[in-house]
């Protein structure tokens, strides 16, 4: 192991260090505890939390580069360290704030390295806070020591992280003068990153824009202009547009209705050719009548008193594919998308096939 050479005054810090460790090991348990609860609670999604203390080994090189600028070990902001990484650009505003909310911010002592500008700054454009607890805490703990102890929490995203990482790991601002082609490469490549960070946050905000316009379409009535999309679709099964065909097969028996995956109707609409969730809607509107009428030949004979919500959309469809000409193995093929493929599959489509001989549409049909 490395020996450092450290005059008295460093080594008196670095004896402190040690007395107060079990200390820093209570500050970073309250303060990791109270910031995941306060990220938790925002519902903010972030890629991970990490949190050191310093190793006596790593706090003595440090003293003995640069030990004469602290009068005391509470100089020294990062003995505990924070880092929070998030995967979009603006999220490190959101913890930003969350941190500042949560604990004791040392203004003067913090740092926005985002706007520092440096043509090689990409991975080091972190947000440094150094913080202290609460005095609230402080008092709960019995430890009023603490209130002297601050940390540092960085917060920066997975791309500046990544960056960070490697460029600690290169060393090339080290004591080597390396080439200045090798230098541009470096630079070149912090810009793209900078750039592709800068973008996700964009695409971000784009798509949330745009999912919340097709809600208020879809809340609205503006069916039209909704895309079948899976999004969209379970949107549109938020304002229970087959419940009403459910409850008045169900009123045939007084059958309880029981929730199944309407979502499986999906990929049967779109080989439908269905385009919008417009398409859905007048589907169900043209068609609900007779599939009505289907289930009433299903069930008229019959005592069930508990029915999927599966059938309203299934009796659609099947009502669908006959009125459009088509027989046993269009049907077969419906059951094949929403139930899985099964032999059993086409003994149910020529079963309802018979069933829907007598109805009217069926006799429009021939």
């Amino acid at each position: 192991m490395m020996e450092f050479h450290l005059d008295p005054h460093c080594d008196a810090i670095l004896q402190e260090f040690r007395n107060k460790r079990d200390l820093y090991v209570l500050l970073e348990r309250k303060a990791t505890d109270m910031l995941m609860q306060a990220l938790n609670k925002q519902g903010l999604y972030i890629t991970a939390m990490e949190h050191r203390i310093k190793t006596e080994h790593s706090l003595a090189g440090k003293l003995e580069l640069k030990g004469a600028k602290y009068k005391s070990l509470a100089d020294i902001t990062d003995i505990l360290g924070m880092r929070v990484i998030t995967f979009y650009t603006d999220d490190v505003d959101k913890v930003a704030a969350i941190v500042a909310h949560t604990f004791d911010i040392d203004w003067n002592n913090s740092v926005d390295k985002r706007k520092l500008h440096q043509l090689d700054s990409f991975g080091y454009n972190s947000l440094h806070y150094i913080c202290r607890l609460p005095q609230t805490v402080i008092d709960e703990t019995g430890q009023p020591e603490l209130a002297m102890m601050r940390f540092e929490i960085q917060m920066r995203t997975a791309l500046q992280h990544v960056w960070s990482t490697l460029g600690h790991d290169t060393q090339y601002k080290g004591s080597i003068n390396v080439p200045q082609e090798y230098l541009r490469q470096y630079n070149r490549l912090a810009g793209m990153l900078e750039l592709i960070d800068d973008e996700f946050s964009r695409l971000r905000t784009t798509l949330i824009d745009y999912l919340r316009n097709m809600q208020t379409l879809v809340n609205t009535g503006k069916l039209d202009e909704v895309p079948l999309t899976l999004d969209a679709f379970h949107r549109f099964l938020k304002l229970s547009p087959f419940d009403r065909l459910n409850q008045r097969i169900a009123a045939v028996n007084q059958a309880e209705i029981i929730p199944a995956p309407i979502v499986r109707f999906l990929p049967v609409f779109q080989s439908f050719g269905f385009k919008t969730l417009g398409d859905i809607q007048q589907f169900i509107n043209e068609n609900s009548e007779d599939a009505y009428n289907l289930a009433l030949a299903q069930l008229a004979v019959t005592d069930f008193d508990i029915i999927s919500e599966n059938v309203g959309p299934q009796n659609l469809c099947v009502v669908h594919v006959l009125k459009n000409g088509q027989g046993v193995s269009e049907i077969k093929a419906v059951f094949d998308i929403i139930n899985g493929e099964q032999d059993t599959n086409i003994m149910f489509a020529e079963a309802i096939i018979d069933e829907a001989k007598s109805l009217s549409f069926m006799q429009k049909n021939t």
